[in-house]
Order: structure tokens, then C-alpha cells, then sequence
């Protein structure tokens, strides 16, 4: 999940080194939650006009997640 969730916002942004992905244990509703950090610079990129890349990025997981019977939820954090 790590994986495809790097994949994705590598393409995006323009510094592949500021992104860092935090994985959090499951809490007590079973939610894996993905923290993800860029360069302030490429906030924009990752979130788009109107949050629209942010919400595809956030389909996308969450339909890799419901294949793997898991549930996610992606945090974009600067």
C-alpha cells in the first residue's frame, strides 16, 4: 500500500526526496492511516484545484485497501 501510494505522488511532485509517507497501526475502528508529507512546493501539485488529485489519490488507496479487505485513509500533511 506504502508502495503504491509513493508511486503515485512521485509522479506528481518535483522533489522525489521530501516525500515521506508515515504508516500509523490500525486504530480501533481497524483504519490504517497514511500520513503524507512533500515539499511545501509541491503541496499544490498533490492536492490539486479543488482537491481534485487529493480525492483521486484517496480513491485509488481506497479501492487497492478494499481489495486487500483493509480500510485506509490518506492524510496530505505539510
Amino acid at each position: 500500500m506504502k508502495e503504491l501510494l509513493r508511486t503515485l505522488v512521485a509522479e506528481l511532485v518535483e522533489d522525489e526526496s521530501a516525500v515521506e509517507i508515515i504508516e500509523d497501526e490500525p486504530n480501533g475502528e481497524g483504519f490504517i492511516t497514511f500520513h503524507l508529507h512533500v515539499a511545501p512546493e509541491d503541496m499544490g501539485r498533490v492536492i490539486g484545484k479543488q482537491g481534485r488529485i487529493a480525492k483521486a489519490i484517496r480513491v485509488v488507496m481506497r479501492a487497492k485497501a478494499s481489495k486487500e479487505g483493509k480500510k485506509i485513509m490518506v492524510d496530505i500533511e505539510d
